[in-house]
């Protein structure tokens, strides 16, 4: 396998990253985006692979050739620039890799899904399923892969900007790819009104450090099953949700530079600048100073 310019360690969680690695695929390049976003840039030919319920969604655009290549049980269907291939957390598939060709991976969790759904369309995650798509056409995704696939990985600037790309490429796909969820599985949740008058709630008041207490009580709800809920409504634990929503506010006040980081702290609800820059390196691998940089860089040119 060919030398990655970027980490890769943090992709070796994914499952079809593994998978790959270990098969005849050469890796050009990988790379870690952040809020648990992976890219990766391959190569194969002549191989045999498989996917069993990886856990995390896959992306899968190809940028060149793939005209041999096709899913086991869909032996008519052939790849070609520009196809997508969308592999869900319990997709399983196996794959003859014919001739050469060139692909991008976008490796997300579905906690990351999760955030998107709640916040762009107010829904559960799983209100709504992610297709298993094989061969698929989209200008737009194909047009934002080839954009990603060009940008140098091994600078902040870039990489902040893959992670803006990587944003909206999972936003697409949940609006263009995104089906309902089966009601037959629904038990328990939040209903609608408590779900947005605890995310609301969150959201207006970023200082403050609510137990989980308080915010069973806004629901109406014990502790106990309000935590079970939450988790079911959200996609993730309370907590999680709180610092998610704390740091896409700082990312977004980061944009303003008349804001010092310590003002920034403060208005996302983090205890000190120090608090911000360790809990923001954390998420996205590089601190909020690289952050505004990279977005002042992009902004000039």
């Amino acid at each position: 396998m060919a030398a990655s310019n970027a980490p890769t360690e943090p992709l070796r969680r994914h499952a079809v990253f593994a998978a790959l690695t270990g098969s005849r695929a050469s890796l050009e390049r990988a790379a870690a985006l952040g809020d648990g976003l992976g890219l990766a840039l391959w190569r194969n030919r002549h191989d045999d692979t498989g996917y069993a319920q990886p856990g995390h969604h896959t992306m899968s655009v190809y940028l060149e050739g793939g005209y041999s290549t096709y899913r086991r049980d869909q032996p008519g269907n052939t790849g070609a620039p520009g196809r997508l291939c969308l592999l869900p957390a319990d997709h399983e598939s196996r794959w003859h890799v014919g001739g050469s060709q060139r692909f991008l991976h976008l490796y997300f969790q579905p906690e990351h899904l999760a955030w998107h759904c709640v916040r762009l369309l107010d829904r559960e995650p799983r209100a709504l399923q992610l297709q298993d798509l094989t061969f698929a056409e989209d200008p737009f995704l194909f047009a934002i892969s080839r954009r990603l696939a060009a940008l140098d990985w091994e600078q902040p600037d870039a990489l902040m900007a893959g992670n803006a790309l990587a944003h909206e490429a999972v936003s697409h796909l949940l609006l263009r790819h995104g089906t309902r969820g089966a009601p037959a599985d629904w038990r328990g949740g939040l209903s609608g009104p408590a779900r947005r008058k605890v995310r609301d709630w969150i959201e207006a008041n970023p200082e403050r450090n609510p137990t989980l207490g308080e915010l069973a009580a806004m629901a109406g709800l014990s502790e106990y099953h309000f935590a079970r809920m939450f988790r079911v409504s959200f996609g993730m634990p309370p907590h999680t949700w709180i610092l998610r929503s704390r740091l896409d506010r700082a990312q977004r006040l980061l944009a303003n530079p008349r804001l010092t980081l310590q003002d920034i702290a403060a208005r996302a609800g983090f205890a000190s600048a120090s608090h911000l820059n360790n809990r923001f390196r954390a998420a996205f691998g590089a601190t909020p100073g690289v952050w505004r940089a990279a977005h002042d860089v992009r902004n000039d040119a």
